[in-house]
């Protein structure tokens, strides 16, 4: 089912998909995350990358609690979109030979993946809210605080180390 498929006729059908959307693409996260770790040379920056893998876990344990409370089965639906930020990141980490360079690489891919996930939560919280229910948009936003934070985290890593040695 495409963004703009018939099978979507409602806002609870177009919540139900960007829910399926976002499921997705946290497990491709998920799979993607220990490459991203096994890459980075920063020691803080692999710690982050760890972290976060942890935090993967708890994100898609939220939407799967979602889709219980929304009484839908819990499953993903292809996500492009994701998939090219993660191929895109493959392919520049394996075009990097500096390794402040290809840190510097991760942190970008990372933030890329932390934005898209940024507007897929936001996205939803506000159909939740529309759809009154709060409770579902309550356990979205536990996701995205913490989306965010990451990627406050991964700018402040790049703008105070990463970059800074990448660019000597």
């Amino acid at each position: 089912m495409g963004l703009f498929s018939k099978d979507i006729k409602t806002m609870d059908d177009l919540f139900v998909h960007t829910l399926r959307d976002i499921y997705y693409a946290e497990k491709q996260i998920l799979k993607a995350l220990p490459k991203m770790i096994d890459k980075a040379t920063s020691a803080e920056l692999k710690n982050g990358f760890e972290k976060h893998r942890k935090e993967t876990e708890g994100h898609i344990a939220n939407v799967e609690e979602v889709f219980r409370m929304h009484g839908t089965e819990a499953k993903g639906v292809n996500c492009p979109a994701i998939d090219g930020i993660i191929q895109e990141a493959e392919e520049v980490a394996g075009e990097v030979e500096d390794k402040q360079v290809l840190d510097a690489a991760l942190i970008a891919a990372a933030q890329a993946v932390e934005h898209y996930e940024i507007t897929r939560y936001g996205t939803l919280i506000t159909w939740a809210q529309e759809l009154g229910r709060n409770d579902c948009a309550e356990v979205l936003k536990r996701n995205l605080a913490q989306e965010k934070a990451t990627d406050e985290k991964l700018t402040q890593l790049a703008e105070n180390r990463i970059n800074i040695a990448a660019a000597e």
